[in-house]
């Protein structure tokens, strides 16, 4: 009787990776593999920081600002013009906005630091003799140890450290704005020449992800900036009538702060709660915290959905996760972009797989890329 054939190796091997277990672990490969790319290509970016964040924040910038251009361009302004002009407008807006908060707390730095005087007395008082007493000589005890740190070797060596950031910031901040200008101006071109390193049947489609990350990214900072804007005014007119000293500061402080989304106007908002506990007393903190929480829920059941329900269209969760990986990453920075950069993301990949074509549609006619329309 013969024997069947035998299987040859190479059978042998395929049909080990042809059942279900054998997929499985071919597209575990695969993920790992993928996972690797992306872990090495986010190693790499955070080696370089100096480089990438003014990148990253250069390229926001020159999408919330491109429908300026668009608009001097199509009203007769020249091409060169209308960037430029644009350009300085928002060089001076950041400009007045720092030199306003520095004026303003210069000139009430002297009944700053009496009220703080006074609130300070009061807080001792409330020590002494409040439910939970505590007693002179543990308030000193507080006082030597903070006063050990701050005097501490180690503090000298990261005040060495703050002088080297900050001339990183400088250097970053000049960066930013050399690469905001090129964006604006030669936005189109540069788009182009990096879909020229895509194979061809795929430009189109990158070029059609890029042109609606464009609009999701524009419509995130107007929206972003009218919501902050709105929590600052709220909060400002709010510290106005209270009495707060530095309100004005504090309003600039909540709408910086509304960049960083869910959290960041609400902490901005208890660091003005705490002025006025020091300076005002409790009753006064109470209010101004009324104020704060009044603002804070204005902002997420009507501002955001109303101006930013169909830019934004990311869960809550997955805005909280990225805010918390962002932090860890990159630290405020990490924070401040985390959002913009997972709706791109997200914006892409819908692209990218074709969901949601018939609710997006195409890309407006003139995306922000357009601001400087190739000749």
């Amino acid at each position: 009787m013969s024997e069947p054939p035998a299987t040859p190796p190479r059978r042998q091997v395929a049909d080990l990776w042809s059942d279900g277990l054998g997929r499985a672990g071919t597209r575990s490969v695969q993920a790992l593999a993928v996972g690797a790319l992306i872990w090495a290509v986010v190693w790499v970016l955070l080696r370089i920081p100096l480089v990438v964040i003014p990148v990253v924040i250069a390229a926001i910038l020159a999408c919330a600002i491109a429908p300026l251009v668009r608009w001097l361009h199509a009203h007769g302004w020249p091409r060169a013009l209308a960037v430029l002009s644009s350009f300085v407008a928002i060089l001076a807006v950041f400009g007045g906005i720092i030199t306003g908060i520095v004026f303003l707390v210069r000139a009430q730095a002297h009944e700053l630091a009496e009220r703080f005087t006074a609130g300070l007395e009061q807080l001792h008082s409330f020590l002494n003799n409040g439910p939970a007493r505590i007693s002179d000589e543990q308030i000193a005890q507080a006082r030597d140890s903070i006063q050990h740190f701050f005097t501490s070797g180690s503090v000298g060596a990261e005040a060495l450290t703050g002088a080297r950031t900050a001339g990183e910031i400088v250097t970053s901040l000049i960066l930013m704005a050399v690469i905001l200008f090129f964006f604006l101006k030669d936005g189109r071109q540069i788009l182009e020449f990096l879909l020229w390193f895509m194979p061809p049947s795929h430009r189109d489609r990158a070029r059609l992800a890029a042109d609606r990350s464009a609009l999701v990214l524009g419509g995130y900072v107007r929206g972003t900036v009218m919501v902050a804007a709105a929590d600052a005014v709220i909060v400002g007119i709010g510290l106005q009538v209270l009495g707060v000293p530095l309100a004005l500061p504090l309003a600039v402080f909540v709408f910086i702060g509304g960049f960083i989304p869910i959290l960041g106007a609400t902490l901005a908002g208890f660091l003005a709660v705490g002025i006025a506990l020091i300076s005002n007393g409790p009753v006064v903190a109470l209010v101004a915290l009324i104020v704060v929480l009044a603002a804070n829920q204005i902002e997420h059941h009507l501002l955001q959905p109303l101006l930013m329900g169909r830019v934004l269209s990311i869960h809550g969760l997955a805005i909280l996760l990225a805010l918390a990986s962002g932090t860890v990453l990159a630290g405020i920075i990490g924070a401040l972009l985390a959002v913009p950069v997972t709706a791109v993301a997200w914006t892409v990949i819908k692209t990218w797989t074709g969901r949601g074509e018939s609710a997006d549609g195409p890309p407006l006619s003139g995306s922000s890329w357009d601001a400087s329309p190739a000749e």
